[in-house]
């Protein structure tokens, strides 16, 4: 009977590339951006979740809530909403190149240097944000 897939031993040997040392996962950099997609969304999820409650804590108590909203004005937050910025930037950039990937029929050809197109537009976006913020913050902690 004739088959029409290779079993293992007849099917063309892999390329296999050195393991790096150190590290579990024999990938490449399209590994990490999917890890790291994983790791932005949930972030993101996290803080839309916090920012829904303490929102509605304006309906439960006033006070509360002004409680809350005056320990986001402390500069040390400005660094967390830096890394919120950057979260959300990296998902939504890498996220527009997963789509192409997916639905663009030449996206996989191209995966690679559209990561690192990801990657650059992040730096471009982020590293003038990370300046501003951080002056911002250094700004209001120690005067200026």
């Amino acid at each position: 009977m004739a088959s029409t897939t290779a079993t293992a031993a007849e099917g063309q040997p892999r390329e296999s590339r050195p393991r790096a040392k150190g590290t579990l996962y024999r990938g490449d950099l399209g590994m990490w951006s999917w890890v790291a997609h994983r790791i932005t969304g949930v972030l993101t999820f996290f803080f839309l979740f916090v920012h829904v409650l303490d929102t509605a804590l304006v309906r439960v108590s006033p006070n509360a809530y002004d409680t809350v909203i005056n320990t986001y004005k402390h500069p040390l937050m400005i660094v967390f909403e830096l890394g919120l910025l950057a979260a959300v930037l990296f998902h939504a950039f890498n996220g527009i190149r997963v789509m192409l990937v997916d639905f663009w029929s030449e996206g996989p050809r191209f995966q690679r240097p559209m990561l690192w197109t990801v990657l650059v537009l992040w730096l471009v976006l982020i590293i003038p944000a990370a300046i501003s913020m951080i002056t911002r913050a250094v700004t209001e902690m120690f005067g200026g």
